[in-house]
């Protein structure tokens, strides 16, 4: 019998799929601690751990050969040092949000080319006026250019829509060699600031790992076009928004749509509320139509089941990357 655990706190969504994996998944027993003191207690059996761990919880989980992470890419200080060492397999949620986020890219694109954002201030105010070119609606979408940072399965899918508009898209990511059939091209890091002065919208669908931290700085939005629309939904930490708000204040680049931040939520007496020709939305991206947390049940349940017939389990970390 094979033993998981789901550390505290425990929301209803953990409750509801303590009841079904207990009904579906033989061959397990499945403990939900109340608290710290209680997990303490019941991890020195642990075969497989849900949620968040420090160092001491890690080092009583003698027995522990998989943590499933509770997000795709989970906060900074998720993969501490004594856990990089660790020989246990870690996992996480990547892949379940691709149709959501790529989706909610496209939104941010196309309500910046034909600025909705602007004239929805504008309906608020009751102002009719009708924005000129060739400053606005200067960027048609099917004859520009998209650069994605990060072409994993929401990098991907994005490029999958971006080319189905007839836009050309090319991509910059470390790990991935073969290039997908809706990429024009693809490139190494190296190569990323030669593509960055190509770019229409520069995306980034980047994870936070110690060699992202801060990588769109004003060094790389002087780069871009001046024409040029910035997107980020990977995650906060790769943006130095101080940077962001000074390339928009100063016309280095023509705008940009936020759904991630270097602290969230972002204070309300950050400066980039008021820049300029700036989207922001509260980290919701991955929010749609169909069920998440079913599509995190079914990751759960396969990988318990592979688990159990040493089977590669889905979605493994790198967990020095942290990703």
């Amino acid at each position: 019998m094979n033993k998981l655990v789901f550390l505290p706190p425990h929301s209803e969504i953990i409750h509801s799929w303590h009841r079904k994996l207990t009904d579906r998944a033989s061959g397990w027993s499945i403990e939900l601690p109340n608290d710290r003191n209680e997990a303490l207690k019941v991890l020195p059996d642990a075969d497989a751990i849900f949620g968040t761990l420090d160092p001491e919880l890690l080092s009583v989980a003698t027995k522990v050969r998989w943590i499933q992470a509770p997000a795709a890419a989970p906060p900074a200080g998720y993969y501490f040092k004594e856990l990089i060492k660790h020989d246990v397999t870690v996992t996480n949620f990547r892949g379940i949000y691709n149709d959501h986020i790529s989706v909610h890219i496209l939104a941010m694109m196309l309500s910046l080319t034909k600025h909705l954002n602007i004239y929805r201030d504008q309906q608020v105010n009751r102002v009719w006026k009708p924005l000129e070119s060739p400053t606005y609606h200067s960027t048609f979408l099917p004859s520009s250019t998209a650069l994605i940072v990060g072409v994993g399965g929401i990098g991907e899918e994005t490029a999958r829509l971006c080319h189905s508009i007839g836009m050309t898209v090319i991509g910059v990511d470390e790990r991935r060699q073969e290039k997908p059939e809706f990429l024009a091209d693809m490139f190494s890091p190296d190569a990323l600031d030669s593509q960055l002065e190509k770019a229409d919208f520069v995306i980034l669908t980047i994870p936070h790992t110690p060699k992202t931290e801060g990588l769109f700085d004003l060094q790389k939005f002087t780069i871009m076009k001046k024409s040029a629309f910035f997107i980020n939904i990977g995650r906060g930490m790769t943006t130095n928004l101080t940077d962001l708000n000074k390339a928009l204040i100063h016309g280095e680049i023509a705008g940009a749509a936020l759904d991630v931040y270097e602290v969230e939520p972002l204070p309300t007496n950050h400066p980039l509320w008021d820049a300029p020709n700036i989207i922001i939305t509260p980290h919701v991206a991955a929010q749609g139509g169909e069920n998440i947390d079913e599509r995190r049940y079914e990751i759960i349940l396969e990988n318990m089941r592979r688990f159990q017939e040493k089977e590669n389990l889905l979605n493994i970390v790198d967990k020095a990357n942290w990703y």
